[in-house]
């Protein structure tokens, strides 16, 4: 049985009308009808310091093969900073932690996410 290959994206995401730093990153994890999407304050380093972190509502599939472009709603222009496949390992029970092991170029390990911090790290990378 062949396994289905996800894929995410990483946004840089600027101008958006509720950012007060005026920039931020959105994690995009490709799902069966749209992205499950997590705001990440900086782009989590591998064995670094936790980044703050929020789930957003999910956002649609397009912006999986997009490079660019404007945000709908006059809410800030997004650019792809990374992309690859991810695989699910975790997700609680209250859904209060999300761990995914993401395959790309600048985002690779395994990203553990809270309502409140992301941490990368590069556990069941090799």
């Amino acid at each position: 049985m062949t396994e289905l290959v996800l894929h995410f994206v990483l946004l840089e995401h600027i101008g958006h009308p509720d950012d007060p730093a005026g920039k931020h990153f959105d994690l995009l994890l490709e799902q069966a009808k749209a992205c499950e999407t997590w705001r990440l304050a900086e782009i989590p380093v591998a064995e670094g310091p936790s980044v703050a972190a929020s789930q957003l509502p999910d956002h649609r599939l397009a912006w999986l093969h997009k490079v660019e472009g404007e945000v709908s709603g006059g809410r800030g222009f997004a650019r792809r900073v990374d992309g690859g496949s991810y695989k699910s390992l975790t997700t609680s029970s209250a859904g209060e932690v999300r761990a995914v092991l993401l395959s790309g170029t600048t985002l690779s390990g395994v990203l553990r996410m809270t309502q409140t911090e992301a941490t990368l790290s590069q556990e069941g990378t090799t």
